[in-house]
Order: structure tokens, then C-alpha cells, then sequence
């Protein structure tokens, strides 16, 4: 039998001062200029939402689209989400924690947590009568428009930062649209965008005039992790802090669920991590200001590299309320949890999951954290996407000639050295 799908939004409401608006292709209020978000009628969702109906959904993210924003009968749809969330026990008992599990969006069709808020960001721009897709991108966003815009005939243009990794410029253009690469950071880029959205109005910038159905995307981590866990919350969750977008939308996702009656345990205690190239959050957070400072990028987290966050305001006011935390690392801190991960758990990451997982080390380290109670650490990106951090370490153990005895003297000189 064919589930019967409907979405429970209502509208848009500014998340500064609550005006309301219908759905329409905006993103900030007329009253106070504030950003706007997607709402929804939960309390006609209780009873209707339930495990059952769930998990008669498809095996993507789109099994939770009665909390999405409403996107027709079929949605842009390459398989995003549902991902593996997979207990760490090596990695775990490296950091001296009693509960570690990792939610590894590598697995995502274009290798990213971003092919599900471009899932979403589309399939709404569908509805309401784009025909092109664009964005402002660190790279992985840019990837995945391409992807899904090729995927139904759409043409593309993604804008970026020019010195991005290469591999993130390739994964890009491949899909055939317009790549435009800026001569600045993202920041640059972002402001390149807003004003190209006022020249082109039929163009869907994903994360600009579509910002509210795109961010909406993210919950799905959250529907994702406690459906995962039995419907249980997990105690603690790490998430890596580009916009801040993801960071506040896992908690939406997370606090949808319990006015749902659908889960056991209280909201997770959220936590951030970022680079300390490009750190504003966790730099107001640790010195307890209220607002923070725009920083100029130098990291080689790139698709983290975002100086003046979109949603900063709102991650250092969920920090404060529930007594988290937010990590800044260093770039040889980075790749050598990039390593870490690799070696004790098999997940190949990005820059942006080293920094997850330094950030969690550094934080459990502190103290911050507390190592005896349950965590998720969200792993956002794909290790093929940023190879050019870890070409030159990451290489042949020894050039040996085609001989035995070579073979064995190579055999004997690794043994040797991994005893030292």
C-alpha cells in the first residue's frame, strides 16, 4: 500500500520577531528584517506523525517528509540521508568515552550532509516555479546543486571561492553547469549572491532566497539519529559549525520529535567545533559574549571557512541555554584526527570531520563533554573531497623492486618500526 504523504507546514515565521508569511521564495522579515524559518502545525501532526508511518517511508530522508516543507508529489529525490549511525567502539575507548557513535553522512550521493538540504531546497523550488539552481558554496554545496539540478534537466550555477580544493571544483563541474569561481573567501561570495539574487528572481539560490526550506533539511540528521537509537536521545551530540545552519536545525530536529511525543530522554546537549582559522563562534563562546566577531578564513577546513556565520547568533544562544560548548582546533590537529578516524573506525573524512573529531577530544579533554554519558558525533563529508591535505602524507609505505627478498626487507623494516 502506498503511504499517504502530506506536510504539516504552515508557513514562514521570522525567528526575531514571529511575523507570519505564506510560502513564497523569501528569507527575511518585512518588519524587522529578521531571517525566516519554516513552520509547522505539530499539534495536528500528533497521532498522524508516528513510528509506523515512518517507517513505511522510503529508505531515505524523505521518510520524514510530513516534517518537511511541502514539495509535491515527487521530490528531487538522488537518495540523501539515512545513513549509517555507527557505534565506535575503537575510537571510543582512544578518547576514554563509555558511549561513542558516529553518524557518517560520507554515504550521501555526492559524498555530503548537504545533498539533504538541497533535496529539500529544490524540490521546493520546483513547486514554486524555478527552473535554474544556484548557490554560494565552501564546495560541497555547489556539488551537490550541480548533482540534483542535472539530475532533472535544470541548468546550474554554483558559485565559489577559486581556491578551493580542486577535487570540490571538479566534483562540481562535472554535472555540466556554470562554476564561477571568485576571487575571495566565502563571505565574498555569499554578498556576490545575495545581490545576484535581485538580478536574476527566477534563479533559485539554494541557501539564499530558498535558505528557509534548505536549512529545514538538516532536521533530518536529528529524525535520523533518534530513530537510529531506538527513539531514544542521545545525551550529548557534536556537530561541525560552518553557518550554523546544521548546528540549530539537528536541534529543531531534535525538540520536533519530543513535542511529537515520539522519543525518549530530554533535548541533547549540542555541541560545536570549528577551526581555529576561522573560529567566530567558539571565540565568542569562550569569552562569553553575547554577539561574536566576523573572522577573514585562514584554515584548511574550507567547507568550514565561513567568517561571518549566518546562524552564529543562534548557536552561541543554544550554547548558553544548555551549557555546551564549542571546539577550535588546529589545522595539524585536524589531519591528524582525520587519521584517527581512518585508522580506528575505517571512515575516510574530510577536513570538516577532522575538526568534528579534534573538537571532541579537545572538549572531552576539558571536560566539557562528559565521557560517561551517550554521544554523536556528526561526520559530514566525504575524505575524497579534500585530498589535497593529505596527498603528500597519506602515500606508499616503501618502493620496493618486484622481489621477494625486497618485499620481505620492506615487511621487516615496517614490523621494526611499529615496534618502536
Amino acid at each position: 500500500m502506498k503511504k499517504e504523504t502530506m506536510s504539516f507546514a504552515t508557513g514562514l515565521i521570522c525567528r526575531e520577531c514571529s511575523t507570519t508569511y505564506e510560502i513564497a521564495a523569501r528569507y527575511s522579515c518585512d518588519e524587522c528584517f529578521g531571517p525566516l524559518e519554516v513552520a509547522y502545525d505539530l499539534e495536528a501532526a500528533k497521532g498522524k506523525v508516528t513510528h509506523e508511518s515512518i517507517a513505511a517511508g522510503p529508505g531515505s530522508m524523505w521518510r520524514y517528509r510530513d516534517l518537511l516543507p511541502e514539495v509535491g508529489e515527487n521530490p528531487i529525490d538522488l537518495g540523501a540521508g539515512w545513513t549509517p549511525l555507527r557505534r565506535a567502539h575503537r575510537l571510543g575507548a582512544i578518547l576514554g568515552v563509555k558511549e561513542l557513535w558516529l553518524k557518517d553522512d560520507t554515504r550521501n550521493p555526492t559524498g555530503s550532509f548537504k545533498d539533504r538540504v538541497v533535496s529539500v531546497a529544490l524540490s521546493a523550488a520546483r513547486e514554486l516555479g524555478f527552473t535554474t539552481a544556484a548557490c554560494a558554496s565552501t564546495g560541497n554545496l555547489a556539488t551537490s546543486v550541480a548533482a540534483h539540478a542535472a539530475s532533472i534537466g535544470w541548468p546550474s550555477v554554483t558559485i565559489i571561492p577559486s581556491d578551493l580544493e580542486k577535487s570540490k571544483i571538479a566534483m562540481t563541474a562535472i554535472f555540466g553547469g556554470t562554476v564561477l569561481g571568485v576571487e575571495g573567501n566565502y563571505d565574498d561570495v555569499n554578498r556576490l549572491c545575495v545581490e545576484l539574487v535581485s538580478e536574476h528572481p527566477d534563479w533559485a539560490f539554494a541557501n539564499v532566497n530558498l535558505r528557509p526550506f534548505y536549512a529545514e533539511g538538516s532536521k533530518t540528521l536529528a529524525f535520523e539519529i533518534a530513530e537510529q537509537l531506538g527513539w531514544k536521545l542521545p545525551d550529548q551530540v557534536v556537530v561541525p559549525v560552518a553557518s550554523g545552519s546544521q548546528f540549530t536545525k539537528v536541534s529543531k530536529g531534535f525538540n520536533e520529535l519530543i513535542t511529537l511525543g515520539l522519543v525518549e530522554g530530554d533535548s541533547p546537549v549540542m555541541f560545536g567545533s570549528q577551526a581555529t582559522g576561522c573560529s567566530p563562534i567558539a571565540t565568542a563562546h569562550t569569552k562569553g559574549d553575547e554577539i561574536f566577531t566576523p573572522q577573514r578564513p585562514n584554515t584548511i577546513a574550507r567547507s568550514l571557512a565561513i567568517g561571518n556565520p549566518a546562524d552564529g547568533i543562534y548557536v552561541l544562544d543554544k550554547l548558553r541555554q544548555q551549557g555546551g560548548d564549542c571546539g577550535s582546533v588546529s589545522d595539524p590537529e585536524i589531519l591528524e584526527c582525520i587519521e584517527l578516524l581512518a585508522r580506528s573506525e575505517g571512515i575516510f573524512a574530510e577536513t570538516a570531520g577532522g575538526v568534528t573529531i579534534a573538537s571532541l577530544r579537545q572538549m572531552i579533554e576539558r571536560g566539557t563533554i562528559d565521557r560517561n554519558k551517550s554521544i554523536v558525533a556528526v561526520i559530514s563529508g566525504h575524505g575524497l573531497k579534500t585530498l589535497d591535505v593529505i596527498v603528500d602524507s597519506a602515500t606508499v609505505s616503501a618502493t620496493i623492486r618486484p622481489t621477494l627478498e625486497s618485499a620481505q626487507d620492506a615487511l621487516t623494516l615496517q614490523e621494526m618500526a611499529a615496534a618502536q
